[in-house]
């Protein structure tokens, strides 16, 4: 979440929600602290304010989506996609990967959907009660402002929830605890009725409080969603309903219907309608843009981290840039410009933990890692080089062998007979480098940690990173504590120790343009504005533009073909930050990329034997576009229809 205060922080621990029901939305117990009590002060209201805020997701901590807590709700998306694989056997994106998720999973399905529903019930709570608090505790101007911001909190619950498990039932009304089983029989909303009401609650409450600029305010503002966080998630919501998995396209759930008959998924829709949703993520991005467009602004720093102010700037660092978008320390914040929304209380430890490497050679555990979450070979190879185009275009009918691109200058094999520097003399790939990752683009040195790559410089630093066989980072007496792709997962990491306090960005201002993109290669793929946002996203990440600026190339004019580059830039640029889970699924394109094996390094090999492209593990698809609604709830709700497949 933007700015997520201290202050809220040190009341949750008073008046965190203690969940006792199992319907959708678990009210609490009202006789732990009467809600007349709680909120008699400026503390107590607040502080039930900042237990609404507890369910946005921690996304940092993907490992262990498997704890019961009802807050934090981080999901399986990195590893249960194709960006990356897990050594561990339990976990729980493995269920996804082998098709074996079901309605009776007690954790990672049923969590997710309680949390979300308890997240909607606590906040209509809220704005039912908070007009009781004395207004010489809260101002009718702050009631007005927290029973917004409440309102697009179940906004943003209700589109995790239809991202996650399809459409859902929407509580139009604040069912109280003791409400008879009976009343609680509800049907899902549709899709256009679920998309509508998260739209609706968004703009309502932009009209009813929220602040245009909540972290203007020092005081009050801290912690606070606003009318430009309401707008960013307004665009993410209408660019999940226009797409092939929301709009019709998708026949697998044609079928899918309530007990009265209705039609869970729209019929497959005429070509105007589907543009019609695609003009509406594109008016929404302008407005974005028109309103907030000199607040967010993407990173350019140079390569100490100091900010050289803007896309004009001629001496920033590509890499440091990038590499700074994403990992920002708690007590740097406002340095970074490119955050939306974002999570400051969050699980950095066990982020970390998974993605630095296990170097036996380093006694003090605070500077060393499991080395568990592995980038796949995959997505090693989706990252450009630096010359801006695609090392590999395909692979062979056998799956693993690379279709090379030649004229990008990559080779699979061999070493580097020199350091491969950036401009500002950064070492991205050192002497001896294997060949397959030098002359890659500065976001690839970002984010992967490669064979032969040194880990960051500082205490307990500098050490190559070895992770074949008998390496030090090797598989050989590591357990489970091994990458099992030979590479690891680098996006968010820092020098020093695994113990850094950083913020967990759930939406930054390079989602926005590729929604902005995707909209406009729908509408109107001649559009000079969708290479002008592309280019902004290339320009920062150091590699040449499409149609301007040095080595420039060309810009194709088939609306797929278009697509496609806008597919591949968003794969590298925003990789690793829960977004490709979802968006091959709403692409309609999970048998190309989800419904095969994935690949690495041979893990089981030394010297050159560990650059054979090896298959991890075989994954299949199967059903699983969205969870299954947890069996416990169509128990008890018998007009709540099971996803298709379930």
């Amino acid at each position: 979440m933007r700015k997520y205060s201290h202050n809220l922080l040190s009341i949750i621990s008073l008046f965190f929600v203690i969940t006792s029901c199992s319907n959708y939305f678990d009210q609490i117990p009202e006789d732990r602290l009467s809600l007349k009590e709680v909120f008699q002060t400026r503390d107590g209201a607040l502080g039930y304010l900042a237990g609404v805020y507890t369910y946005l997701p921690d996304e940092f901590n993907q490992r262990q989506v498997h704890e019961t807590a009802l807050y934090r709700t981080p999901g399986p998306w990195t590893a249960a996609s194709d960006e990356t694989e897990y050594v561990l056997a339990d976990n729980k994106a493995k269920m996804i990967n082998n098709n074996t998720i079901n309605a009776t999973e007690e954790t990672m399905v049923k969590y997710r959907w309680k949390s979300w529903f308890t997240g909607i019930h606590e906040a209509a709570e809220f704005m039912q009660n908070i007009d009781q608090t004395p207004t010489d505790q809260v101002s009718a101007s702050e009631k007005q402002q927290w029973k917004a911001e409440a309102k697009a909190l179940q906004a943003i619950y209700y589109f995790y929830l239809v991202r996650t498990y399809g459409p859902v039932p929407i509580l139009k009304e604040n069912y109280k605890q003791d409400t008879p089983t009976d009343n609680l029989q509800l049907s899902r909303g549709t899709v256009d009725e679920c998309f509508n009401y998260i739209v609706q609650l968004l703009q309502e409450a932009q009209n009813e409080g929220l602040l245009s600029n909540a972290s203007s305010d020092a005081v009050t503002g801290l912690g606070r969603i606003d009318k430009s966080i309401a707008q960013a998630f307004m665009i993410e919501a209408l660019t999940y309903r226009a797409s092939w998995l929301f709009n019709g396209q998708c026949t697998y759930y044609a079928n899918l219907a309530n007990n009265d008959g209705t039609k869970i998924f729209p019929s497959t829709p005429d070509e105007n309608t589907i543009n019609a949703n695609w003009k509406k993520v594109v008016d929404a991005c302008e407005t974005f843009f028109s309103q907030y467009g000199t607040r967010y602004q993407l990173m350019y720093t140079d390569k100490n981290g100091n900010d050289v102010s803007g896309p004009d700037a001629t001496n920033f660092d590509p890499y440091e840039s990038y590499r700074r978008a994403v990992r920002t320390p708690r007590n740097e914040i406002t340095k970074n410009k490119e955050m939306i929304f974002y999570r400051i209380d969050n699980s950095a430890g066990t982020m970390e933990y998974d993605r630095m490497p296990n170097d036996r050679r380093i006694s003090d555990g605070n500077y060393k890692g499991g080395s568990l979450l592995g980038a796949t070979q995959e997505q090693v190879d989706a990252y450009f080089m630096k010359n801006g185009l695609s090392p590999i275009t395909g692979y062979k009918a056998d799956g693993v062998t690379p279709v090379i691109n030649e004229a990008s200058g990559y080779a699979e094999s061999g070493y580097s007979q020199a350091n491969y520097t950036s401009a500002t003399g950064q070492i991205y790939a050192p002497l001896g480098t294997y060949m397959m990752y030098v002359n890659r683009e500065p976001r690839f040195y970002a984010d992967i940690t490669f064979n032969g790559q040194k880990w960051f410089s500082g205490t307990n630093g500098g050490n190559v990173t070895d992770f074949t066989y008998s390496g030090e980072c090797g598989k050989k007496g590591g357990v489970n504590d091994y990458s099992s792709t030979g590479y690891l997962v680098r996006k968010c990491m820092g020098s020093g120790d695994r113990n850094q306090a950083l913020v967990c960005v759930l939406l930054r201002l390079s989602n926005i343009y590729f929604d902005y993109m995707e909209a406009l290669c729908h509408v109107n793929p001649t559009s000079d504005n969708l290479w002008e946002y592309m280019n902004l996203i290339r320009r920062r990440a150091g590699i040449p533009m499409y149609g301007e600026g040095d080595n420039a190339l060309s810009r194709p004019t088939d609306k797929d073909a278009i697509m496609e580059l806008i597919r591949k830039e968003k794969r590298v640029e925003l990789s690793f930050e829960n977004c490709r889970y979802f968006d091959v699924r709403r692409w309609g394109l999970t048998d190309e990329f989800f419904n095969k094996p994935v690949h690495g390094m041979n893990v089981n090999g030394d010297g050159e034997s560990f650059y054979q492209r090896s298959q991890i593990v075989e994954r299949t698809f199967g059903r699983q576009y969205f969870f299954p609604i947890p069996q416990g709830e169509i128990d008890i709700d018998k007009n709540l229809m099971q996803n298709t497949g379930y």
